[in-house]
């Protein structure tokens, strides 16, 4: 493929939608959906035989190995997907040993799929989540004000005092509507929270 080729080819510039911020992150527009009855499914347990469940939303809650063909055939996962009730955007990790780009990039492909997914008609809801202090500065970036977003609490017990920083921060950057959240919150929590539990998501527990 010429250079040519490659600077007209959307799935390799990936600069087709609005975008917000110092990083130029997609924007993932707010979405509404009723609260009432949220069930979700990890999107390793989704089958294209499954009946039972489209009224669940999916979950990327898992390790990344389990979605990390989704960034680079949007399309193709997105069928896998669609008929489920709303989506999750996929939980790439930010972990504390990456170097700051590996962690921009999480949250960029993260943002990238939503934004795609939203476009191909998918009911979307954004799944935030942050490392360390320094990631504050990016990591809700792309997330338009005052829409439902989702957290989880996978692993966030031992490291208590640095989720309620972000979560603080989280807050008041972005004012959710409402916080989806897998797994038991923390007291400390504020916000309008939508419990969700854990296990009852996934068809194996691990």
């Amino acid at each position: 493929m010429t250079s040519k080729e490659m600077r007209e080819n959307p799935l390799f510039m990936r600069n087709e939608f609005e975008v917000e911020g110092k990083w130029g992150f997609p924007l993932v527009r707010k979405q509404d959906i009723d609260l009432a009855h949220i069930e979700l499914i990890a999107c390793s347990d989704v089958s294209s035989h499954d009946t039972k469940n489209l009224h669940k939303g999916v979950h990327f809650f898992v390790d990344d190995f389990r979605f990390d063909k989704i960034y680079d055939h949007p399309e193709r996962s997105f069928k896998r997907f669609e008929k489920y009730r709303f989506l999750l955007t996929p939980d790439y990790s930010l972990y504390a040993e990456m170097n700051p780009w590996r962690q921009i990039e999480s949250v960029g492909k993260s943002r990238w799929v939503a934004a795609k997914w939203q476009q191909l008609g998918a009911l979307v809801i954004p799944t935030i989540s942050w490392g360390l202090a320094r990631t504050f500065e990016f990591c809700f970036d792309g997330i338009e004000r005052h829409s439902i977003v989702a957290v989880g609490m996978i692993g966030c017990k031992r490291n208590k005092r640095d989720f309620l920083r972000g979560y603080s921060v989280m807050l008041d950057k972005i004012e959710p509507e409402a916080i989806i959240c897998l797994g038991k919150p923390f007291e400390e929590m504020k916000g309008n929270i939508v419990e969700v539990d854990y296990r009852s998501s996934r068809k194996v527990v691990r």
